[in-house]
């Protein structure tokens, strides 16, 4: 199944609104993003639809001083940061992080964090359509960093 165009738009507008910069793996912060290639069945499709070598999503959400990534997969929810990187293709994966990271203060930070908390549970949208009771990878993102920080 191809995403509609708006989902590949969504996509498009996570990677360039959020003027992304590379972040070290040790560093790892709320908010940062992480990418993969996921082995699902649409994983092919999403990458040709959103021409990116990257078909998953999630975003940093450190609890208990661990990373973990909200992800959106079944439903919205936290994998720790090794078990989602082994789902990945060869286990590859990037982090990104805003490249003006100054307005990720720790009460940013928290914002987002508490904008995905209102996620968690919501089940995974197979047809991507914009809307909250239903949501894909990139969109829970788009959504967590635009009602947390208007970005």
């Amino acid at each position: 199944m191809s995403p509609a165009p708006w989902a590949r738009a969504a996509t498009a507008a996570v990677l360039s609104a959020l003027s992304l910069a590379a972040a070290a793996t040790a560093d790892v912060q709320t908010g940062d993003l992480v990418f993969q290639q996921s082995r699902s069945a649409q994983s092919l499709a999403i990458q040709q639809a959103t021409h990116s070598p990257y078909s998953h999503m999630g975003m940093i959400v450190m609890r208990q001083g661990a990373p973990y990534v909200l992800e959106a997969a079944a439903s919205v929810s936290y994998t720790p940061l090794e078990q989602w990187a082994a789902q990945g293709e060869r286990g590859h994966y990037v982090i990104k992080r805003l490249r003006d990271d100054a307005r990720l203060t720790p009460a940013a930070r928290t914002q987002l964090a508490n904008a995905g908390a209102a996620f968690v549970g919501k089940p995974y949208d197979l047809v991507f359509a914009w809307s909250d009771d239903r949501i894909y990878c990139s969109e829970l993102v788009w959504k967590v960093y635009q009602r947390a920080l208007g970005v």
